[in-house]
């Protein structure tokens, strides 16, 4: 007979990640931070009243395409906004991509919180990304029913939410879905998944198959049909910027990794010429 100590578990076998959310590593330039991973759908949550930023959006959902992860936008706080506020808010998400879903939520009066719960599986993961004082907490907390996680209120004198949350904990809830706090994101660089990029900017891409040179920068090129598609206004151009702006950064992140496999490479030859060296003068 075995006996088990009762605070302790056995690993008895490690499954491979089937999503991994990540970022670029802050003030690491060509490192990778993981988020989370083996997430089905992530809430980014934005405020309506301080932080809401369709530009930010974007880099979520690149992020979140990057991996594979199913985005819902959640738009906060929507207790603290006229109702013209609100309707910009909404046109502001359709005229960037029609097919992202989102919810409006406010977590004092609860409004839109059976939306959310009514996107919640059993069985599934969920995790919760956005800036410091959003509402990640206080959501977790309202699907909880109880106040488990702290919460914190926006900074006057920055008008930024403040660091609550500094670990992620996971959290199983009523209806057997799993749902994981994160800690609040100021910065947030992409990596070198381009797959991302282009689910975000996908009317971009689809416009830029009929550029008259396939590797068209679409900055200034002879039969540029992206160039011409802004001209027209079918394209935002707040949002081309942006895709401009998260590619380059991109390219950058790309190019640094590339010089560190190349920098390892070199410095793995040093080493294996050393130990051979060494092994060639004991004889």
């Amino acid at each position: 007979m075995v006996v088990y100590d009762a605070n302790k578990a056995i690993i008895n076998r490690v499954l491979p990640r089937k999503s991994v959310l990540e970022r670029q590593a802050v003030g690491k330039f060509g490192e990778v931070q993981i988020i989370s991973a083996n997430i089905d759908v992530a809430f980014i949550i934005q405020s309506i009243n301080n932080n809401f930023s369709i530009n930010r959006l974007e880099r979520y959902l690149t992020i979140c395409y990057s991996a594979g992860i199913e985005p819902v936008v959640v738009i906060s706080k929507t207790d603290l906004a006229t109702g013209t506020e609100i309707q910009d808010t909404i046109n502001a998400l359709e005229r960037r991509d029609k097919r992202v879903k989102f919810i409006l939520l406010s977590n004092i009066t609860r409004s839109g919180l059976d939306q959310i719960v009514d996107v919640i599986e059993r069985g599934k993961t969920y995790c919760a990304i956005g800036p410091s004082g959003a509402g990640k907490s206080t959501l977790i907390n309202n699907l909880l029913k109880k106040d488990v996680l702290k919460t914190g209120s926006i900074s006057h004198s920055t008008n930024k939410g403040r660091h609550v949350t500094e670990h992620r904990e996971l959290f199983v809830l009523e209806n057997g879905g799993i749902i994981i706090d994160t800690p609040g994101m100021r910065e947030l660089g992409v990596t070198e998944n381009e797959e991302g990029v282009k689910t975000t900017f996908h009317e971009i891409f689809e416009i830029a198959r009929r550029c008259r040179f396939p590797d068209c920068r679409h900055t200034g090129e002879t039969g540029c049909a992206v160039a011409e598609a802004l001209e027209k206004g079918s394209i935002d151009r707040d949002s081309f910027d942006n895709f401009l702006k998260i590619q380059k950064e991109q390219e950058r992140f790309q190019t640094t990794v590339a010089e560190k496999r190349k920098r390892d490479k070199i410095f793995g030859k040093m080493i294996k010429n050393y130990h051979r060296d060494i092994k060639n003068n004991d004889f």
